[in-house]
């Protein structure tokens, strides 16, 4: 099977290039000008953008969470994620208490095999730091399952003690493996959330009043002097929200160590005042942690431009307003979490590179090519080069298009970003050299997505 994708330009992490790219089977096979490939299936490239397919590494298909689960299964949330132009995601195993990480490995395994249209692979969420974990994590990690998420907020749900998390970062480095970080203080939260509903103060809103940014800030802090402790072990945090957190982030890359973190979307172009919406509304935006007061979008835009911040991911883990509803008269029972895996490329563009906020080359770097290095994935994903898997996107940079639940391909019946207009757009995708996506038609097949064995991250400060 060849493809040969003709006149357009190639841009890399590092590159801006004109070039025709070739594709047999599943890899690129050479990149050059004027290309021949007899029998290859051809797509026009003219005047668009040729791009590595984006790598998604937070997200959340099917989530319990609170008696209900997230709308996206891993079917559903990968075709969206295509028509987005993500070509790959990292999605999140959860450990049940006291059980071996093998039996929730195989559990989202099975979830997903069948049903993913792309390429998947899988963080475990760490419960239970026992002795038994311990030794399973190097078995994950040898079977591609290299990274541990942890978490220090959620008391009696998910949240370890500093002692668990100290030595579950001393068997990562022993490993090679790494931990990503929820980073916020659950024990102050949990105070803050109890007085608040003992006062009656139970609208949407009151989810981020009672999640302050100092919360973040002090757990990310923390974090890193754990991770120092064990030795300078490299760290990751997860979905950072404030200029607080990104201070400390700040820090301790400033003295060399293996510091890195990730942003979001929505932290990004969302703020505090939709809590402030009329009646129930504020709950769309209910995450954790939650939507901060504007100023902070500029700092994480600084952050992203100046490599403090490496990655942007989504945390996609989308409720629709039934399931929200949960929470109607206790702000503690919303559902956490909201979509965004088709959105995050679009939103990097349009806000970013033609903002004037971020390059063009830097917007490939933060979606692509750095997730995939820091994941274990690289240069199998996040690049276009030979040798490469062939999940290429082509990217129309003139398009313009409307964001709103009504077009959108992810299954949830709002969007954040509603009526949001945005200009660029992945009008074809291909995942291993076959075109999924084509003139606005999902073309795959369900469950025709790969397991991700994930290696080692690459790591650079």
């Amino acid at each position: 099977m060849k493809t040969l994708i003709q006149g357009g330009t190639v841009v890399t992490a590092a590159d801006t290039y004109r070039a025709d790219v070739l594709v047999v089977d599943d890899t690129v096979a050479a990149v050059g000008k004027d290309l021949t490939a007899g029998g290859a299936k051809r797509v026009d490239a003219s005047r668009k953008y040729v791009i590595p397919g984006g790598i998604d590494v937070h997200t959340h298909m099917e989530l319990p969470f609170g008696g209900t689960f997230a709308s996206d299964d891993f079917y559903t949330g990968t075709v969206a994620a295509a028509f987005g132009g993500t070509t790959s995601i990292v999605d999140f195993a959860v450990q049940g208490m006291g059980e071996p990480l093998e039996k929730a490995r195989d559990a989202w395994m099975a979830k997903a095999r069948g049903k993913a249209v792309i390429d998947y692979g899988l963080h475990m969420i760490v419960r239970d730091v026992s002795d038994e974990v311990l030794r399973e994590m190097g078995s994950m990690v040898r079977d591609g399952v290299s990274s541990f998420k942890l978490f220090m907020a959620y008391p009696g749900v998910f949240m370890l003690d500093d002692a668990s998390i100290f030595k579950a970062l001393v068997r990562s480095a022993e490993v090679g493996g790494l931990i990503c970080m929820h980073a916020e203080n659950g024990g102050v939260i949990d105070v803050l959330v109890k007085r608040a509903l003992a006062q009656k103060k139970t609208g949407p809103k009151w989810h981020a009043l009672t999640r302050p940014p100092e919360a973040e800030a002090e757990a990310t802090g923390r974090a890193f002097r754990l991770a120092e402790m064990a030795g300078g072990v490299p760290l990751y945090i997860v979905h950072l929200s404030a200029s607080q957190a990104l201070e400390q982030v700040r820090l301790f890359r400033d003295r060399g160590l293996p510091a890195y973190a990730e942003t979001c979307p929505q932290y990004l172009f969302l703020s505090y005042d939709s809590y402030e919406e009329p009646g129930f509304e504020g709950a769309k935006y209910v995450m954790s942690p939650p939507l901060r007061p504007k100023w902070h979008q500029d700092e994480l835009w600084k952050g992203l431009a100046k490599n403090d911040l490496q990655v942007v991911s989504t945390d996609h883990c989308p409720f629709c307003m039934k399931e929200k509803e949960l929470g109607k008269g206790d702000f503690s029972k919303i559902p956490n979490g909201a979509p965004g895996v088709e959105t995050r490329m679009v939103l990097l563009y349009d806000g970013g590179v033609v903002g004037g906020r971020i390059t063009l080359n830097r917007w490939i770097e933060l979606c692509c090519t750095t997730p995939a290095k820091i994941m274990g994935m690289f240069p199998k994903k996040g690049t276009i080069a030979v040798g490469s898997d062939a999940d290429i996107v082509v990217w129309d940079p003139r398009a313009t298009q409307t964001l709103s639940a009504k077009t959108h391909h992810m299954r949830v019946d709002y969007s954040p970003y509603e009526g949001r207009k945005v200009k660029g757009r992945a009008v074809t995708v291909l995942s291993r050299g076959e075109v999924i996506v084509e003139k606005d038609k999902f073309v795959g097949k369900k469950g025709r997505g790969k397991f991700i064995k994930r290696g080692s991250p690459i790591l650079q400060t």
